[in-house]
């Protein structure tokens, strides 16, 4: 080992010495102990932004998948002419899919955008609540009638009963599948009587009322004949307005046949055989054979995000356990 090699090991060996290192040293190694926990801090942080991110694109690419109907729905093109189509899809009632606001809304946006040339209601309804049913009713004859030049079909898909017709019979025609089920013409009102559960069980009912008649078809207290004579009016009014929506929306192309309005349902077949339905055909054929315009442009609402990742179950069996007891329905 030659003097230069000795010198410079003693030069490392001396400053290694605590005592021989340079003043402010240990400030220099925490900054840049800081200085390199500041940096491992940023890598980290862009990393779980980027991981972040990666997660929602993920999470939005299911939801648009599963729920890209309803959820990013859009009209679309609007130079291109168009049919309009405008979903009454399931119960009809206030708050579901298929509720007089939601509809409304729909024909009324399709019928004021210029590149629709014609409009279906596409029903696919077991029937539900009269007053929605009507609703909907009144407020697209009222848009045909602004609205002249734009024509409104209905079509049915596989079931257009009761409430769900009296929507149809609002359409300037109706038409079906040959297998569709259609009618149902009448209303009903059902619920339950326990008071023979109660007597077995031994359960006494105890029911304080203000109003001779504000325990109206109490399931929990025997039947009143008075009470079931003024449900049965009740029944006969709404039936009434249904048969003159019925007629007033289907004219001349209705049968006499007084089956129509006995509750029966029939085929599509033979709908149009009474005149509750024009023909047979579906959305596309309607669209392309009678509109000439065959792209199909959904104008009906969306539903919101929470109803649609929940189902509304929760609600739904609510309001089914708290109505099912005493109800009105047009059918169903």
């Amino acid at each position: 080992m030659n003097n230069d090699q000795r010198w410079t090991q003693g030069e490392r060996v001396r400053h290694d010495r605590p005592s021989e290192r340079r003043p402010g040293w240990e400030r220099s190694i925490i900054e840049k102990l800081a200085t390199e926990s500041l940096k491992e801090q940023k890598r980290a942080r862009r990393w779980g932004i980027f991981f972040k991110l990666l997660g929602f694109g993920y999470l939005a690419a299911v939801m648009l998948l599963a729920f890209g109907k309803g959820l990013f729905q859009w009209p679309g093109s609007m130079d291109e002419k168009h049919t309009a189509i405008v979903d009454v899809s399931g119960p009809i009632a206030s708050g579901e899919p298929a509720s007089a606001d939601r509809i409304v809304a729909g024909v009324k946006a399709a019928f004021e955008d210029e590149s629709t040339a014609g409009i279906i209601l596409r029903i696919n309804s077991p029937g539900g609540s009269p007053v929605q049913s009507g609703r909907v009713f009144d407020e697209v004859r009222r848009l045909r009638e602004e609205h002249p030049d734009t024509p409104l079909y209905a079509v049915i898909e596989d079931l257009s009963a009761s409430g769900g017709y009296y929507i149809a019979a609002s359409a300037e025609k109706i038409y079906a599948d040959k297998g569709s089920l259609v009618g149902s013409i009448g209303v009903r009102s059902g619920g339950f009587g326990f008071v023979g559960t109660m007597d077995k069980l031994g359960v006494e009912r105890r029911l304080i009322t203000s109003g001779n008649n504000k325990a109206f078809l109490d399931p929990f207290s025997p039947v009143k004949a008075d009470e079931v004579a003024h449900m049965e009016t009740l029944l006969e009014d709404i039936h009434q307005q249904f048969k003159s929506a019925v007629r007033e929306g289907r004219g001349e192309a209705l049968s006499d046949d007084p089956a129509i309005f006995s509750g029966l349902i029939w085929t599509g077949e033979q709908a149009v055989e009474n005149g509750l339905v024009d023909g047979l055909g579906s959305e596309m054929t309607v669209a392309r054979d009678i509109f000439e315009a065959e792209k199909l442009v959904n104008f009906t609402p969306a539903e919101n995000l929470l109803t649609q990742l929940t189902g509304g179950v929760g609600v739904s069996v609510a309001k089914r356990l708290l109505t099912e007891l005493s109800t009105i329905r047009v059918g169903e």
